[in-house]
């Protein structure tokens, strides 16, 4: 199930901007951000995909909606330039942006190598 984030949400559970200066995640479990708009068809298309793999990784992956009309300073702090942009996060480490509506086996990878296995990505393993 994905969660709707506002500013005040996001403070809490990913990360305060306005009391920290070095990233820090702080979530307990990693996280994917999708920003979008209401009014962009790629979004509304890719949201089904979204919320199916929400549902695949409930309990290991949280995922997470910002819409940038309604929380036009979160989009700003990502510097959102084009949507949908989805934000991987992992537990330790830097987050990580891709840009457009990815496929679901893309998304499905890209949360396996990032979030769920980063180790793999790390050592060059495969998968």
């Amino acid at each position: 199930m994905t969660i709707h984030l506002t500013k005040e949400t996001f403070l809490e559970k990913v990360f305060n901007y306005e009391t920290q200066k070095e990233w820090s995640y702080n979530g307990d479990l990693p996280c994917v951000i999708d920003f979008w708009a209401e009014w962009c068809g790629p979004c509304r298309a890719f949201a089904p995909v979204f919320e199916e793999l929400s549902n695949e990784y409930a309990g290991t992956v949280n995922f997470y909606k910002i819409d940038t009309e309604a929380e036009q300073e979160l989009a700003a702090v990502f510097n959102i330039r084009s949507i949908p942009s989805i934000l991987f996060i992992p537990k330790n480490g830097k987050p990580q942006m891709a840009m457009g509506a990815l496929p679901k086996s893309a998304l499905q990878d890209a949360i396996e190598e990032v979030l769920v296995n980063p180790e793999m990505q790390t050592t060059g393993a495969e998968k």
